[in-house]
């Protein structure tokens, strides 16, 4: 394993209510992402989790006639922990901010800020919206319009905002404008995409004020530790998530750990919360004389019928609904590859549907269905050496090792679709390979034979391949394909690496083919 460790980091999400697929995307990506990282070898953390403090919270609470911590405890334990089975996510963490780790850290983090002076007293009056748990400057607030008619709203987001007079404790922002701009300047990845990055930019441009980093008006949060009458507000506590989960704020043995781990290497966020993570965020971690995360970068919004999800337009999905009938894998699959990573991207049940039957039954699925029933057929199950390669097979081998290496590369760029679309022409080029070299033929000549097995062959190396490359994203249906091609000979798929997946022959001759169950068995949706 190498030396370097690979952190991952989703938001941690509100929960005021159940998950829905805008969350499974998030998660699902930084779980590609990471088994991808694992199977190059490298040391992998991921982590993920709840915020279950704020306002927002709260009052979804008091609606349902509940503690606020019996609240949280309900969601968690009912929609929240199963969703990350329901998805298959490999996390190494999960991280509460109702955790007792988590409020050490905060406040270790924060009297420490609070003591070199980079925190004062004063009063807060202006505009707050609850819905993002955000205080909102006078030029981003206007009157709200249709539905939100008689209100004003926040036009960095459309939620609705309240106005508010608290006597809070302030951190001081203003006096990292022109360092955080110095910052992005000497880091021009460190905020993607271009457009996430060039909003960010604008917005520090036009000029920061100090930031309130505590409420007092209720007590569902982590109290300051120098005043018990405040609480921290939301954010400025849940950012820290990040650290206290990989040990900041602990003892010895988690401070190792957390110099182990930190800097994260890649926040994944959607772009509705990138100011946050790309504004607040390393300002504090200046302040704190800590370094800020290599890469922020934020995925767009998911569309259904054209329409940002929400409760109130009632087009919110949960993931169970979509892999209760295709499968967990399908659900990956699409969500890694029907959608461009940093952009909105819409998604229908037909679409689904129609990319499930036609790429996976009928291009993954039944490609392998047919090289295993061919092998049986023609060698009794056993793989068949391979003769000498000609054009056809060389060509092959050529497109493995070359789609390899692409993925690999749209990995490191976050583009979780380039990755799949160019092992997918693995696929497309297995599929063209069969069709034309047309085995069923070469089998009534038997002379032919040496012919015949070097097709076989060559098609079940290709599987084997393709079982390492989609592992990170399809992990269920590449275990049952890597025991159909003899993939047990070789070593667990887990352990097979991304830089060995070129090297041609790695299925011994003589290895037991198996016809196993349809990988993605065909659906009949018209009851769906």
């Amino acid at each position: 394993m190498a030396d370097r460790t690979f952190y991952v980091t989703t938001p941690i999400f509100y929960v005021n209510d159940a998950p829905h697929i805008g969350h499974g995307y998030t998660q699902t990506v930084g779980d590609v992402l990471t088994r991808w990282h694992r199977q190059r070898g490298e040391g992998v953390w991921y982590l993920t989790g709840v915020d279950e403090h704020g306002q927002k919270v709260l009052r979804k609470a008091d609606e349902n006639g509940a503690a606020p911590q019996d609240w949280v405890d309900g969601l968690v334990e009912r929609e929240w922990k199963p969703m990350l089975e329901t998805i298959d996510l490999a996390n190494d963490d999960f991280i509460r901010t109702s955790e007792e780790r988590h409020a050490t850290g905060v406040q270790a983090f924060w009297q420490k800020l609070n003591d070199n002076g980079a925190v004062y007293q004063g009063e807060f009056s202006g505009w707050y919206s609850v819905g993002s748990e955000e205080f909102v400057g006078e030029d981003d607030v206007a009157d709200g319009e249709g539905d939100d008619e008689g209100h004003k709203i926040s036009t960095l987001d459309g939620s609705r905002v309240e106005h508010v007079t608290e006597s809070n404790y302030f951190f001081r922002l203003s006096d990292y404008q022109q360092k955080l701009l110095d910052f992005y300047d000497a880091n021009p990845d460190f905020v993607q995409p271009a457009s996430a990055r060039n909003e960010v930019v604008s917005f520090v441009s036009r000029g920061l004020t100090d930031l309130s980093i505590s409420r007092s008006t209720f007590d569902w949060g982590i109290p300051v530790p120098w005043d018990a009458d405040h609480i921290f507000y939301v954010w400025i506590e849940a950012l820290l998530n990040y650290v206290t989960a990989v040990g900041y704020g602990g003892d010895e043995a988690a401070e190792k750990r957390f110099d182990d781990l930190w800097p994260a290497d890649l926040h994944i966020v959607g772009k509705d919360i990138v100011r946050f993570h790309a504004i607040i965020w390393p300002a504090m971690l200046m302040a704190a004389g800590l370094p800020a995360p290599k890469k922020v970068f934020a995925h767009g919004w998911i569309l259904v019928g054209g329409q940002k999800m929400s409760k109130s337009k009632a087009n919110g999905i949960h993931p169970t609904q979509i892999v209760d009938t295709f499968g967990s894998d399908a659900y990956r699959y699409y969500f890694s590859r029907a959608l461009t990573f940093g952009n909105d991207g819409s998604i229908s049940w037909e679409d689904i549907g129609a990319r499930y039957h036609a790429e996976l039954a009928n291009g993954l699925g039944n490609l392998a269905s047919r090289a295993a029933a061919m092998v049986g057929k023609y060698f009794d199950g056993a793989l068949p050496p391979a003769g000498e390669h000609g054009d056809a097979e060389r060509a092959v081998v050529e497109l493995v090792a070359t789609a390899t290496a692409d993925a690999d590369a749209a990995i490191d760029a976050v583009a979780p679709q380039d990755a799949v679309a160019a092992i997918w022409r693995i696929v497309d080029a297995l599929n063209g390979y069969v069709t034309d070299q047309q085995p069923w033929q070469v089998a009534k000549d038997e002379s032919q034979r040496e012919r015949l097995g070097t097709i076989l062959n060559t098609t079940v190396e290709g599987l084997r391949a393709l079982a390492v490359l989609l592992h990170p994203v399809m992990p269920k249906a590449t275990a049952v394909l890597w025991e159909s091609v003899g993939g047990a000979t070789i070593g667990d798929l887990a352990e097979q690496r991304i830089a060995d997946v070129p090297r041609w022959g790695q299925v011994p001759a003589g290895t037991p083919i198996v016809k196993t169950a349809p990988l993605f068995p065909r659906i009949d949706l018209t009851e769906e």
